[in-house]
């Protein structure tokens, strides 16, 4: 009869259990004593996770009372990622190093630069005038870059790539170049004092310099020679016997080598040379020289 009633009792307990969806823990029975039957009644229906006090789910699913991104509670769980920077980098434009209306020996190295490579045909003269503009105009847009006629550091850098260092007659292939110190010998009297170093002639008189001017000699072939001479013969309108050329305003000092106007000279600048003669570039000078050196007048030329 006890077993009967036994069976009954639990049957009624699990109805119970299925009535209210609750989780029932079996029954233990020691000594033959039934003991207490205890139910959880805090379970949720249809397996949905139970929540704890605070509203967030047991089993660590996200529910409706779960915390927004930025709240503080989340801060120290996720790793903040800094928002990435939209703006663009700056573009640094080249610096300009020289444009027109500059002067100086930069100048110089430009042209003497351009000329190696045909964009130039005129000059070094030292000065950055508009056919350096041009030039610099027609590189630039031969190479892709911004046609400003200005050398910046990048234009300065491809010219320097494709070129060599020029050499010191490359920088005053039409003259310019400053004049050496006069030889002791030409600081008394009346002196044309001619500096193979400098190619350049002084017209002194007592240590005073009245003009300079470019000059140009002979090849290796034909040199000038080098010494203390003095004017012998002077003759305006000259023709070499020799060679068949004009030798304006010329004044003799050793042998057929004379101080003359030389038309190769203003044309060609020191990519030519003489037969041996002091070559001057500038016609307006040589004809004032001539008019005033005279017969018997010193002639230093030197190193």
């Amino acid at each position: 009869m006890r077993t009967k009633d036994m069976r009954r009792s639990v049957a009624a307990l699990a109805a119970l259990a299925m009535a209210g969806a609750c989780t029932a823990q079996g029954i233990e029975v020691h000594g033959g004593q039934r003991q207490p039957v205890r139910i959880d009644g805090t379970a949720t229906p249809s397996g949905t996770p139970k929540q704890e006090a605070g509203g967030q789910a047991a089993a660590g699913g996200s529910g409706d009372n779960d915390k927004a991104d930025g709240d503080s509670d989340d801060k120290g769980d996720r790793e903040q990622t800094p928002p990435p920077d939209a703006s663009p980098t700056p573009t640094v434009a080249p610096t300009v190093l020289w444009a027109q209306g500059d002067e100086g020996l930069d100048v110089r190295e430009l042209q003497a630069r351009l000329r190696q490579i045909a964009w130039l045909f005129t000059g070094p003269t030292g000065t950055y005038d508009d056919p350096t503009v041009q030039a610099v105009r027609g590189f630039q847009g031969k190479r892709g870059l911004p046609r400003t006629g200005k050398t910046d550091s990048v234009t300065w850098a491809r010219l320097r790539n494709m070129t060599r260092e020029p050499g010191k007659w490359d920088l005053y292939a039409y003259g310019g170049q400053p004049a050496a110190s006069p030889d002791p010998r030409c600081l008394t009297g009346r002196v044309l004092c001619i500096s193979k170093t400098s190619r350049t002639l002084r017209w002194m008189v007592d240590g005073r310099t009245l003009t300079t001017v470019e000059v140009r000699f002979g090849s290796e072939y034909t040199p000038t020679r080098e010494g203390v001479f003095s004017v012998y013969f002077k003759s305006r309108d000259h023709v070499s016997t020799l060679y068949d050329t004009p030798m304006p305003y010329a004044m003799f000092f050793s042998g057929g080598q004379a101080v003359h106007y030389s038309s190769d000279f203003a044309a060609r600048g020191y990519y030519g040379a003489s037969h041996g003669c002091v070559n001057v570039r500038d016609e307006a000078k040589i004809a004032q020289l001539f008019g005033q050196v005279r017969n018997g007048d010193k002639v230093v030329v030197y190193w």
